[in-house]
C-alpha cells in the first residue's frame, strides 16, 4: 500500500538544522524557564508526537477535564512548557480512544508561533511532566499540511486475549481472560469475511462526536496470531467506527467458542443494523485493546525543509572506570601499590 507506519517502530526521519542561527531558539531547558523568544514570524510551526500510554487510569483520549484524559494531560503539559493556551496549541490527536483502551502509536500534532533549534529538551520536559502511564516517544517537525487526523491512510489496532483457564495477573490490565478453549481456525475463518470495503454499520456504537459518520471502511488485513497461551487479533483498516474493533473481536470470540458458525459474520454485516449484532454479542472489554501504528503516506511525512532534528529522546551514558583508574599512588605518598596488593605481591 506504500504507507509508513508511525508508532509500530521508530521513525527514521530527520529534518535539517536551520541555517540561520539568527532565527532559531534554544531548547527547552527547565520547565520553570522554558519560554522561548517569539519570533515574528508568517506561519506557525507544526510539531508530530508519537504516543504511548497505558489508558487504565484514563477516560480516553479526548479532552475532558475529571475523570483526566490523554489530551487534558498532554495539553497541560504543553502549556506549561511553551505558556500557550489550548487555542493556540491546537493539538489533534489521530484516534481517539476510548475510556481504558491502550496505544503505543498514538500520533498527534500541535502548533506553535516559534520554533526550536532542539527538539530534545522539549521532550525532555514533556515526559518529565507528565504521569508515567503516558510518554511521548517521539517529537518531530512536520509539514504545514501534515493533519494528524486527516492525512491518516491506516490504523492499526491489537487486541490481546489469554486463552488459559486461569489468569496471567502480569497480562490482567492489557489482555481479555477467556477461560473457554477458543478455536483459532475458526476465528480465522470468521475474520477473513471483514476484509475488504463494507458497511460497517451493524458493528458501530452510537457515538456524539461523530456528527455524520460514514459507515463504508475498508479493512487490509485481520489476522490471528497465537503465542502460546495468548491469542493476538491483529486488525488494519482505514478507519473505525466507534467501538467497533471490539464489537468485531467480541462476535469472534463467540465464534471460537464455537457458539456461532464463521459465516454469521457476513449475514450480520449485510443488516446494517447494531441490533442484529446485539442479539450474538456484547462489546469486548477495553483493556485489551491497543493502537499500534497510525500509518500515513510517505510524502505526507517529509521533513521541513528547515527544523530541528526529530527527537527520540536523550541517551544518558557513564563513564566506564577502569580498575586501574581506582589505584592510589605509590608509596611515595605514603599509600600501598593496590595493583601489588591485588595481585598477591607483597605491600611494600
Amino acid at each position: 500500500m506504500g504507507f509508513a507506519a508511525i508508532g509500530s517502530s521508530s521513525s527514521s526521519l530527520r529534518a535539517l538544522s536551520l541555517s540561520n542561527p539568527s532565527q532559531r531558539l534554544k531548547g527547552a531547558g527547565e520547565v520553570q524557564n522554558h519560554q522561548p523568544a517569539k519570533l515574528t514570524l508568517p506561519c506557525s510551526h507544526k510539531w508530530r508526537m508519537v504516543i504511548a500510554y497505558d489508558g487504565t487510569k484514563f477516560s480516553g483520549w479526548q479532552y475532558q477535564q475529571f475523570p483526566p484524559t490523554i489530551q487534558y494531560l498532554i495539553e497541560n503539559a504543553l502549556i506549561r512548557i511553551t505558556k500557550l493556551d489550548r487555542k493556540e496549541l491546537r493539538l489533534v490527536g489521530a484516534s481517539r480512544t476510548d475510556t481504558g483502551v491502550h496505544a503505543w502509536g498514538q500520533v498527534a500534532h500541535f502548533v506553535t508561533p516559534f520554533t526550536y533549534d532542539s527538539l530534545q529538551s522539549l521532550h525532555a520536559a514533556m515526559n518529565g511532566l507528565l504521569p508515567p502511564e503516558i510518554r511521548v516517544r517521539e517529537i518531530s517537525p512536520a509539514l504545514p499540511e501534515f493533519h494528524a487526523r486527516f492525512s491518516t491512510k491506516s490504523k492499526t489496532y491489537h487486541y490481546k486475549i489469554y486463552n488459559n483457564p486461569i489468569m496471567d495477573p502480569f497480562l490482567s490490565l492489557y489482555a481479555y481472560h477467556s477461560a473457554h478453549k477458543l478455536n483459532p481456525a475458526a476465528m480465522r475463518e470468521a475474520a477473513a469475511y471483514f476484509v475488504g470495503k463494507h458497511d460497517f454499520s451493524s458493528f458501530a456504537n452510537a457515538s456524539h462526536n461523530d456528527r455524520l459518520p460514514d459507515h463504508v471502511k475498508e479493512i487490509f488485513r485481520f489476522d490471528i496470531n497465537e503465542m502460546g497461551a495468548v491469542l493476538q487479533l491483529e486488525v488494519e483498516g482505514t478507519g473505525f467506527l466507534y467501538r467497533q474493533v471490539r464489537n468485531m473481536v467480541a462476535l469472534l470470540l463467540q465464534i471460537g467458542r464455537e457458539a456461532l458458525p464463521p459465516n454469521v459474520v457476513p449475514k450480520i454485516l449485510a443488516a446494517q443494523d447494531r441490533r442484529e449484532l446485539a442479539k450474538f454479542a456484547l462489546s469486548a472489554p477495553p483493556h485489551g485493546l491497543c493502537l499500534m501504528s497510525v500509518n500515513y503516506d510517505h510524502d505526507i511525512l517529509k521533513p521541513p525543509e528547515v527544523g530541528p532534528d526529530i527527537s527520540f529522546g536523550r541517551t544518558h551514558q557513564v563513564s566506564k572506570c577502569g580498575f586501574g583508574d581506582m589505584l592510589l599512588p605509590a608509596s611515595k605518598k605514603g599509600f600501598p601499590n593496590l595493583r601489588s596488593w591485588y595481585q598477591g605481591a607483597p605491600i611494600t
